[in-house]
């Protein structure tokens, strides 16, 4: 007999989070999330908490817990899309079709009695967490940024009536054997057309300090246009800063700058931290931290988090020069090579930037949705 409880006790708590540790011992390639930043989702002044509404609910079969999902309504981007739509992540479960239907129908009755008309997901809070499930690349170690699912999870969001919304693509890259000088050339000659300047500090609180708001409302104009975005306030967006300080070093920040040194163009890239995290089982340790430091201060492996340029650069060829300075960056710090995020399957533009590199695709990752 399947049982669905709502998360409330500090039992129930730690129950949810960590039920994915158990479900995914062992796998080489599912990265959990930090425990301490998965307990903040459950405090009454954890940011998004104060503008979203969020359930939590945990299956349990014979005593034992099989299945765990959170549903969300993001009220701002409800009201930037003008939508009523329920999102639905942390979603994880067992191989069997009833444990999924339970958790997915529990959040749907919540969902109805709020006045939601859509169920999507796997979304989080925003775009710049976790979102997708995985439906190629299940032989690939994940971002840290990304989220591992097993390729049944597919079958159990289809049959209770997901059906597609939207594919994202993920691409491994390289350092290309023949560099395009040209495209480096002309992006050069592209900054100094428009009186801009590459702009790379020499330590985060410098960039804190001087940059930080400028490159959110960049994030902010170059995504707003994307599926599934929303605005985001003063206090989200210094929980993300505080995030970034622990991940980001100075120099896999690049801003390009106009000639009032407002920034037009970013690239934001972390260390890849996902080996680090994968061993200690999510867990802050010391262990972990000397891994952590390691993987840090000298990466083999680099993501690609974030990279934009104003709309209104974007036909001038700025976006090319960011793509030859990804290319430099790539063969000066010597990587073995860069891992993406998430890219819309219809952005052609930035697809078509990938031929700068040797790359690959490497994961795609699906957003469903239905009608309530």
């Amino acid at each position: 007999m399947i049982t669905i409880k709502e998360v409330k006790t500090k039992k129930e708590i730690k129950a949810f989070i960590d039920f994915p540790l158990s479900l995914y011992k062992g796998n080489e390639y599912f990265v959990p999330m930090l425990y301490g930043g998965e307990k903040n989702i459950f405090k009454k002044d954890y940011p998004f908490n104060k503008v979203c509404d969020t359930c939590f609910y945990l299956a349990y079969m014979d005593g034992k817990v099989v299945g765990r999902i959170q549903g969300i309504i993001q009220k701002p981007a409800n009201e930037k899309w003008n939508q009523k739509r329920v999102r639905f992540t942390r979603f994880d479960s067992i191989d069997n079709q009833e444990v999924a239907n339970a958790l997915f129908s529990e959040v749907l009755n919540w969902a109805k009695a709020k006045g939601m008309n859509e169920f999507v997901g796997p979304l989080g809070y925003s775009d710049l967490e976790r979102e997708g499930l995985l439906i190629e690349g299940f032989d690939q170690l994940q971002t840290y940024e990304e989220q591992y699912n097993y390729p049944y999870y597919q079958k159990l969001i289809e049959n209770f009536g997901f059906t597609k919304d939207v594919d994202w693509l993920e691409f491994q890259l390289r350092t290309p054997e023949v560099i395009n000088e040209k495209l480096i050339r002309v992006g050069g000659m592209m900054l100094k057309r428009y009186d801009l300047r590459l702009y790379q500090a020499k330590n985060l609180k410098e960039y804190i300090r001087d940059y930080v708001d400028g490159v959110f409302e960049l994030i902010d104009k170059c995504y707003s246009r994307l599926y599934g975005t929303m605005p985001l306030n003063e206090e989200i967006v210094a929980a993300y800063v505080k995030d970034f300080k622990m991940l980001v070093r100075a120099k896999d920040l690049m801003l390009i700058l106009d000639k009032e040194n407002k920034p037009v163009g970013f690239a934001l890239m972390f260390p890849s931290i996902s080996d680090a995290v994968r061993k200690s089982r999510g867990h802050i340790t010391i262990p972990f931290l000397i891994r952590f430091l390691k993987a840090k201060k000298n990466p083999k492996v680099i993501d690609l988090g974030l990279i934009g340029v104003l709309p209104e650069y974007e036909s001038r060829g700025i976006a090319s020069s960011m793509i030859g300075l990804l290319v430099n960056y790539l063969k000066d710090e010597g990587f073995d090579h860069l891992e993406t995020n998430l890219m819309l399957e219809n952005n052609a533009h930035i697809q078509n930037t990938m031929k700068n590199f040797d790359h690959i695709q490497n994961k795609r990752r699906r957003c469903f949705k239905m009608d309530i």
